[in-house]
């Protein structure tokens, strides 16, 4: 017997109709969340922004200052040098 033929005695014995629904309700539900997307994407946006709100200008910039605060101390107390120290300093009282 040929492949063809053992193929289709072994399928026949299987519902065709339910296989069919659901490859067309899952092609459905991909078509529906391609073209929603950017309404899903918008939603899950504000979700985040709901649990884990955005800091504002100022609490960055504090946020920003600290840690190159912190960045310069210990670069300061990882330095050898006394004049790489001064340096540093130097910097840091800059930023």
């Amino acid at each position: 017997m040929s492949i063809a033929a053992n193929l289709f005695q072994a399928t026949a014995g299987l519902p065709v109709l339910p296989l069919v629904q659901v490859a067309l309700g899952m092609s459905t539900l991909a078509g529906l969340i391609m073209f929603f997307k950017p309404l899903l994407t918008g939603i899950g946006r504000a979700l985040v922004l709901m649990v884990r709100p955005r800091l504002s200008k100022d609490e960055r910039a504090a946020r920003n200052q600290m840690r190159n605060a912190q960045l310069f101390k210990r670069m300061i107390n990882a330095s050898q040098d006394p004049s790489q120290a001064a340096e540093l300093r130097a910097l840091a009282s800059r930023a």
